[in-house]
Protein backbone atom coordinates (compact mmCIF):
# COMPACT_ATOMS: atom_id res chain seq x y z
CA UNK A 1 0.00 0.00 0.00
CA UNK A 2 1.41 3.39 -0.99
CA UNK A 3 1.92 6.11 1.54
CA UNK A 4 -1.34 7.85 2.49
CA UNK A 5 -2.22 11.26 1.19
CA UNK A 6 -4.29 14.03 2.69
CA UNK A 7 -3.90 16.37 -0.24
CA UNK A 8 -5.33 16.64 -3.72
CA UNK A 9 -8.68 17.23 -5.41
CA UNK A 10 -11.91 15.23 -5.58
CA UNK A 11 -12.11 12.48 -8.16
CA UNK A 12 -14.99 10.23 -9.10
CA UNK A 13 -15.38 7.39 -6.62
CA UNK A 14 -18.30 5.21 -5.68
CA UNK A 15 -19.51 5.54 -2.13
CA UNK A 16 -19.74 2.14 -0.52
CA UNK A 17 -20.16 2.71 3.17
CA UNK A 18 -19.96 5.04 6.10
CA UNK A 19 -18.61 4.50 9.56
CA UNK A 20 -18.63 6.29 12.88
CA UNK A 21 -15.83 8.70 13.63
CA UNK A 22 -13.01 7.77 15.95
CA UNK A 23 -13.59 8.77 19.59
CA UNK A 24 -11.14 11.68 19.31
CA UNK A 25 -12.84 13.00 16.17
CA UNK A 26 -16.47 14.07 16.35
CA UNK A 27 -16.94 14.46 12.62
CA UNK A 28 -18.70 11.76 10.63
CA UNK A 29 -16.50 9.50 8.53
CA UNK A 30 -17.40 8.43 5.01
CA UNK A 31 -15.38 5.73 3.28
CA UNK A 32 -15.45 5.86 -0.49
CA UNK A 33 -14.11 3.02 -2.61
CA UNK A 34 -12.81 3.49 -6.12
CA UNK A 35 -11.96 0.89 -8.74
CA UNK A 36 -9.57 3.43 -10.21
CA UNK A 37 -7.46 3.41 -7.07
CA UNK A 38 -5.03 0.53 -6.87
CA UNK A 39 -2.71 1.53 -4.03
CA UNK A 40 -3.26 5.04 -2.71
CA UNK A 41 -5.32 6.08 0.30
CA UNK A 42 -6.25 9.71 0.86
CA UNK A 43 -8.54 11.79 3.05
CA UNK A 44 -9.96 15.26 3.43
CA UNK A 45 -12.45 17.22 5.52
CA UNK A 46 -15.84 18.08 4.06
CA UNK A 47 -17.63 20.28 6.53
CA UNK A 48 -18.39 18.17 9.59
CA UNK A 49 -17.49 14.93 7.88
CA UNK A 50 -14.17 13.28 7.08
CA UNK A 51 -13.92 11.53 3.73
CA UNK A 52 -11.45 8.66 3.30
CA UNK A 53 -10.75 7.34 -0.20
CA UNK A 54 -9.56 3.76 -0.58
CA UNK A 55 -9.11 1.15 -3.34
CA UNK A 56 -12.23 -0.91 -4.03
CA UNK A 57 -10.41 -4.19 -3.37
CA UNK A 58 -9.41 -3.28 0.20
CA UNK A 59 -10.74 -5.58 2.94
CA UNK A 60 -12.89 -4.35 5.80
CA UNK A 61 -10.03 -4.83 8.27
CA UNK A 62 -7.66 -2.82 6.08
CA UNK A 63 -10.31 -0.16 5.71
CA UNK A 64 -10.66 0.25 9.47
CA UNK A 65 -6.88 0.43 9.91
CA UNK A 66 -6.45 3.07 7.21
CA UNK A 67 -9.40 5.14 8.42
CA UNK A 68 -7.85 5.35 11.88
CA UNK A 69 -4.47 6.23 10.40
CA UNK A 70 -5.87 8.94 8.14
CA UNK A 71 -7.86 10.52 10.98
CA UNK A 72 -4.68 10.73 13.02
CA UNK A 73 -2.76 12.18 10.09
CA UNK A 74 -5.39 14.84 9.35
CA UNK A 75 -5.63 15.80 13.01
CA UNK A 76 -1.85 16.18 13.23
CA UNK A 77 -1.73 18.33 10.10
CA UNK A 78 -4.54 20.56 11.31
CA UNK A 79 -2.96 20.99 14.72
CA UNK A 80 0.22 22.24 13.05
CA UNK A 81 -1.70 24.62 10.81
CA UNK A 82 -4.13 26.20 13.28
CA UNK A 83 -3.05 29.62 14.48
CA UNK A 84 -4.28 31.25 17.65
CA UNK A 85 -5.99 34.65 17.51
CA UNK A 86 -2.77 36.46 18.45
CA UNK A 87 -0.90 34.69 15.65
CA UNK A 88 -3.72 35.55 13.24
CA UNK A 89 -3.34 39.22 14.13
CA UNK A 90 0.42 39.06 13.57
CA UNK A 91 -0.11 37.32 10.24
CA UNK A 92 -2.67 39.92 9.18
CA UNK A 93 -0.25 42.75 9.97
CA UNK A 94 2.52 41.05 7.99
CA UNK A 95 0.20 40.56 5.01
CA UNK A 96 -0.94 44.17 5.18
CA UNK A 97 2.66 45.35 5.18
CA UNK A 98 3.64 43.04 2.31
CA UNK A 99 0.68 43.57 -0.03
CA UNK A 100 -1.31 46.62 1.10
CA UNK A 101 1.47 49.01 2.03
CA UNK A 102 0.59 48.58 5.69
CA UNK A 103 -2.54 50.71 5.20
CA UNK A 104 -4.96 48.09 6.58
CA UNK A 105 -4.63 48.13 10.36
CA UNK A 106 -7.06 45.69 12.02
CA UNK A 107 -7.96 46.17 15.65
CA UNK A 108 -8.88 42.52 16.13
CA UNK A 109 -8.57 39.31 14.08
CA UNK A 110 -10.11 36.12 15.43
CA UNK A 111 -11.58 32.72 14.58
CA UNK A 112 -15.35 32.24 14.85
CA UNK A 113 -17.51 29.13 14.61
CA UNK A 114 -20.79 30.75 13.55
CA UNK A 115 -19.88 31.62 9.94
CA UNK A 116 -21.23 28.87 7.71
CA UNK A 117 -22.01 30.96 4.65
CA UNK A 118 -18.77 32.96 4.50
CA UNK A 119 -15.09 32.21 4.82
CA UNK A 120 -14.49 35.54 6.49
CA UNK A 121 -16.10 38.86 7.36
CA UNK A 122 -15.09 42.24 8.68
CA UNK A 123 -16.56 45.37 10.22
CA UNK A 124 -14.56 48.30 8.80
CA UNK A 125 -15.95 50.81 11.30
CA UNK A 126 -14.59 48.71 14.16
CA UNK A 127 -11.52 47.33 12.42
CA UNK A 128 -12.48 43.76 13.28
CA UNK A 129 -11.96 40.67 11.12
CA UNK A 130 -13.52 37.27 11.72
CA UNK A 131 -12.44 34.07 9.98
CA UNK A 132 -14.52 30.91 9.77
CA UNK A 133 -13.09 27.96 11.67
CA UNK A 134 -13.68 25.97 8.47
CA UNK A 135 -10.46 27.48 7.13
CA UNK A 136 -8.44 25.73 9.80
CA UNK A 137 -6.33 23.03 8.20
CA UNK A 138 -6.55 24.52 4.69
CA UNK A 139 -3.33 25.44 2.86
CA UNK A 140 -1.57 28.54 4.15
CA UNK A 141 -1.94 30.41 0.86
CA UNK A 142 -5.73 30.02 1.13
CA UNK A 143 -5.79 31.38 4.68
CA UNK A 144 -3.54 34.26 3.59
CA UNK A 145 -5.87 35.07 0.71
CA UNK A 146 -8.95 35.19 2.95
CA UNK A 147 -7.09 37.36 5.46
CA UNK A 148 -5.99 39.71 2.68
CA UNK A 149 -9.53 39.79 1.32
CA UNK A 150 -10.84 40.99 4.66
CA UNK A 151 -7.93 43.39 5.16
CA UNK A 152 -8.76 44.92 1.78
CA UNK A 153 -12.32 45.45 3.00
CA UNK A 154 -10.96 47.66 5.77
CA UNK A 155 -9.86 49.96 2.93
CA UNK A 156 -12.64 49.35 0.39
CA UNK A 157 -15.97 48.04 1.76
CA UNK A 158 -17.44 46.82 -1.53
CA UNK A 159 -16.32 44.37 -4.23
CA UNK A 160 -15.80 46.93 -6.96
CA UNK A 161 -12.74 47.33 -9.22
CA UNK A 162 -10.83 49.28 -6.57
CA UNK A 163 -11.23 46.37 -4.16
CA UNK A 164 -9.96 43.70 -6.58
CA UNK A 165 -7.08 45.96 -7.60
CA UNK A 166 -5.82 45.73 -4.01
CA UNK A 167 -5.60 41.95 -4.25
CA UNK A 168 -3.67 41.92 -7.52
CA UNK A 169 -0.40 42.16 -5.61
CA UNK A 170 -0.99 38.78 -3.96
CA UNK A 171 0.33 36.17 -6.45
CA UNK A 172 -1.94 33.35 -5.31
CA UNK A 173 -5.28 35.13 -5.44
CA UNK A 174 -6.66 33.11 -8.38
CA UNK A 175 -5.28 29.85 -7.05
CA UNK A 176 -6.84 30.43 -3.64
CA UNK A 177 -10.18 31.43 -5.15
CA UNK A 178 -10.11 28.29 -7.27
CA UNK A 179 -9.38 26.16 -4.20
CA UNK A 180 -12.31 27.62 -2.26
CA UNK A 181 -14.64 27.29 -5.25
CA UNK A 182 -13.61 23.64 -5.55
CA UNK A 183 -14.37 23.10 -1.88
CA UNK A 184 -17.85 24.53 -2.33
CA UNK A 185 -18.51 22.52 -5.50
CA UNK A 186 -17.36 19.27 -3.91
CA UNK A 187 -19.59 19.82 -0.90
CA UNK A 188 -22.64 20.33 -3.11
CA UNK A 189 -22.22 17.02 -4.95
CA UNK A 190 -24.89 14.43 -4.09
CA UNK A 191 -23.92 11.97 -1.38
CA UNK A 192 -24.59 8.29 -1.83
CA UNK A 193 -23.93 5.98 1.15
CA UNK A 194 -20.15 5.98 1.12
CA UNK A 195 -17.24 8.36 0.08
CA UNK A 196 -15.20 10.85 -2.26
CA UNK A 197 -12.03 13.08 -2.68
CA UNK A 198 -8.75 14.50 -1.30
CA UNK A 199 -7.71 17.68 0.45
CA UNK A 200 -8.30 19.14 3.90
CA UNK A 201 -10.95 21.48 5.17
CA UNK A 202 -14.01 21.16 2.94
CA UNK A 203 -17.50 22.52 3.49
CA UNK A 204 -20.38 23.98 1.45
CA UNK A 205 -20.91 27.73 1.68
CA UNK A 206 -18.85 30.27 0.70
CA UNK A 207 -17.33 33.50 -0.11
CA UNK A 208 -15.66 36.15 1.93
CA UNK A 209 -17.71 39.05 3.14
Amino acid sequence: MAAPSTRGRPDQEQQTGAGPAEPHDRSRVEVRRSARRSRTVSAYREGDRTVVLIPARMSHAEEQRWVAQMLEKLAAQEKRRVLGDDALMARARDLSAAYLGGRAQPVQVRWVTNQNSRWGSCTPAEGTIRLSHRLQGMPEYVLDYVLLHELAHLLVPDHGPAFWALLEAYPRTERARGYLEGVVSAARLPHIPGARSEGPGVDPAGSCG
